[in-house]
């Protein structure tokens, strides 16, 4: 019953609304790269072609999470290196 819930809350969260679809489907196929879902990754990659998303939108949106990805992991790197100097 749960799962049907997040199946359910999944699909409303992707109909169009102030955001379209193709903008919605260019956040959600950028986010599996930051948490590594490979699984999210090929269904959201799909659904963008389908909702019109070009290659070239995909892969700047992608470049935008390896940004971002990488600032977080320089941050936590940071913080690890940190430790000698206390």
């Amino acid at each position: 019953m749960h799962l049907k819930r997040l199946f359910d809350f999944d699909g409303q969260s992707l109909k169009e609304g102030v955001l379209s679809v193709k903008e919605k489907e260019l956040i959600v196929d950028a986010v599996p790269h930051t948490t590594g879902c490979p699984y999210c990754i090929d269904i959201h990659s799909k659904a963008a072609k389908k909702a019109g998303v070009t290659k070239e939108e995909l892969a700047e949106s992608i470049l935008v999470a390896t940004a971002l990805k990488s600032g977080s992991a320089l941050a936590h790197g940071v913080n690890a290196l940190n430790v000698y100097d206390s």
